[in-house]
């Protein structure tokens, strides 16, 4: 009898295989059309590791590393590839590392020892890049197993995981899929390559006091460079160590303090917190004196709207007329709108604000004259003039909120001391484990996902289709200018992605298998899965939550 024979279809030609021939086999004869490595496949419109085999007939695609999917692939076996290189030299003096957060295209690491601390020096950066250079001219296979969740949960005990253990005790599922590279064990949040040799592309930089581990960015083969950002790190850093004083700084002591029955103490410190830290930053523009434009710039769902209502009730509070002041007032009429390069109209360019209008209208201003200003009509695409009136008195601020408010060139003609810049972003404090960091960018597509949903009747399909085009804005137009802020502020709140799982999972739930958001909802509710979930009830009209999940008392 015949080797049992499955057809797979890859593009828009049929091959016949024999039954359990590996994807990585597949991948290795079509390698030299691709560009970039073929880490993943997507078979049946399922993410499959190449080590996997084929057993029935069905469409295949390859993923590289210069996807999405495949580079975050390719950074969490780099991140595996630098934890066994660390035991390797440090292991037996019982130094461990954490991978604390994300800085520009790297991960920022420490080196820790009885929970402190380990200085960093040039001699153990030579000697950790040297040890996983060896390790990938190794070439050494990248196994993956299954074990039950209570093995797990032993087995991380005994390798004094101490955040592992405690976030697989809320584990769901039965079953737990183990990594291991030559004898060195851990758990990772998604998939991972074959083998340490396609891990060519990364560099390790020291740091504060501890180092980046470096990736490639948009270049698939070419690694970036590291470019500090000083107020980012130690906005991440005070925000962390907040979480730790707190004792929630991993998503398994989340999860312990709201099985404790904690949630309301939680919110009621959260929020003391956030209006303690806008109060000392309405407390320093009030110091500054002759502020005149506070500008406030940040990504999506950063919580923009919130936090200038907020913050102008402290500047109110402490003797100021605040006026908050939307930047989109100052769109070009939708006739005159630049497009991108794929012919759509492009809302996120600088140029699709009258910037030569705003300079003028603000200098009039400065100036004590009275100015009309524009109010924009979104129904019929065009600016209109409906008796704004505007005139600064002594104490009058105006509260600038929009994507361009940190860039230079919208307010070019303003003197740099009337100007008080503010970068503003959802930076979560909390970490998955020890060696998974919590991308700030999931945090807020979930607060996006779920207050798209409720204001604008857009499904979690079309949130997760455009997200990609929001990100490349982003990085065009915002982050490049985070670091000339005058004050980063983090508005992310410890407790929230508890809060949002209940309103995001039904939306991520709806979207179908077949389409080609399905991966990424299906990575999204399986990060959900780690969470508890927690009742809004408690939460105050003000909180900056509110903006996305419904309540709150201002108009956002």
């Amino acid at each position: 009898m015949g080797e049992e024979q499955i057809v797979v279809k890859i593009g828009e030609k049929e091959k016949t295989y024999p039954a359990g021939v590996s994807f990585l086999s597949i991948a290795q004869e079509y390698q030299d059309q691709y560009e970039d490595d073929i880490v993943l496949a997507l078979y049946n419109n399922r993410l499959r590791e190449l080590k996997k085999t084929v057993k029935k007939d069905g469409e295949l695609s390859f993923l590289t590393t210069s996807d999405k999917t495949g580079k975050r692939a390719y950074r969490r076996s780099v991140t595996l590839l630098m934890q066994k290189a660390v035991y390797n030299l440090w292991g037996r003096e019982h130094i461990g590392v954490y991978v604390r957060y994300a800085i520009g295209q790297g991960y920022y690491c420490e080196l820790m020892k009885d929970g402190e601390s380990c200085k960093i020096t040039e001699t153990m950066i030579g000697a950790l890049k040297k040890e996983m250079y060896r390790l990938v001219m190794a070439d050494l296979p990248i196994e993956k197993y299954s074990m039950n969740t209570d093995e797990a949960v032993a087995l991380f005990h005994e390798l004094g995981m101490k955040d592992k253990e405690k976030l697989f005790r809320y584990r769901r599922s039965s079953r737990v899929n183990i990594y291991e590279l030559d004898h060195y064990k851990d758990y990772f949040y998604g998939f991972m390559v074959p083998s340490t040799g396609y891990l060519r592309y990364y560099d390790v930089t020291a740091y504060q006091d501890g180092f980046v581990l470096l990736f490639p960015g948009k270049e698939a083969k070419k690694v970036s460079e590291f470019v500090p950002s000083d107020k980012l790190f130690f906005t991440l850093k005070r925000s962390r160590d907040w979480g730790k004083l707190q004792q929630i700084d991993t998503i398994g002591a989340l999860n312990d303090a709201i099985a404790a029955g904690k949630t309301q103490e939680m919110i009621l410190t959260q929020e003391a917190l956030f209006e303690e830290r806008i109060g000392a930053l309405a407390e320093m523009i009030v110091k500054e004196e002759g502020k005149k434009f506070i500008m406030i710039a940040g990504p999506s769902s950063s919580g923009k709207t919130t936090f200038s209502h907020r913050l102008s009730i402290q500047l109110a509070a402490k003797g100021l007329k605040p006026h908050p002041f939307p930047l989109d007032d100052y769109y070009v009429d939708r006739d005159k709108c630049p497009r991108d390069e794929n012919g759509e109209l492009d809302f996120e360019c600088l140029e699709s604000l009258d910037v030569e209008l705003f300079n003028h209208d603000m200098n009039e201003l400065l100036a004590g004259k009275a100015v009309n200003l524009p109010i924009f009509n979104f129904k019929t695409g065009k600016r209109e003039y409906k008796d704004k009136i505007m005139q600064l008195g002594k104490d009058d601020v105006l509260v600038i909120e929009g994507i361009h408010g940190l860039n230079d060139k919208l307010s070019y003609s303003l003197p740099v001391e009337s100007k008080f810049k503010i970068y503003i972003s959802a930076l979560t404090q909390l970490n998955i484990d020890e060696h998974n960091y919590l991308p700030t960018t999931d945090g807020r597509m979930i607060r996006r996902i779920v207050r798209d949903a409720r204001t604008r009747g857009t499904s979690a399909k079309e949130t997760i289709a455009m997200w990609d085009s929001v990100r490349r804005g982003e990085e065009k137009n915002i982050f490049p200018f985070q670091e000339g802020a005058d004050v980063m502020f983090n508005s992310a709140l410890i407790y929230e992605l508890a809060v949002l799982k209940i309103y995001a999972e039904p939306l991520l739930f709806a979207i179908d298998k077949d389409c080609p958001e399905y991966l990424e909802a299906k990575r999204l509710l399986k990060f959900l899965d780690y969470f508890l979930p927690m009742s809004p009830d408690g939460i105050g009209q003000n909180s900056i939550i509110r903006e996305f999940i419904g309540g709150s008392c201002f108009n956002v």
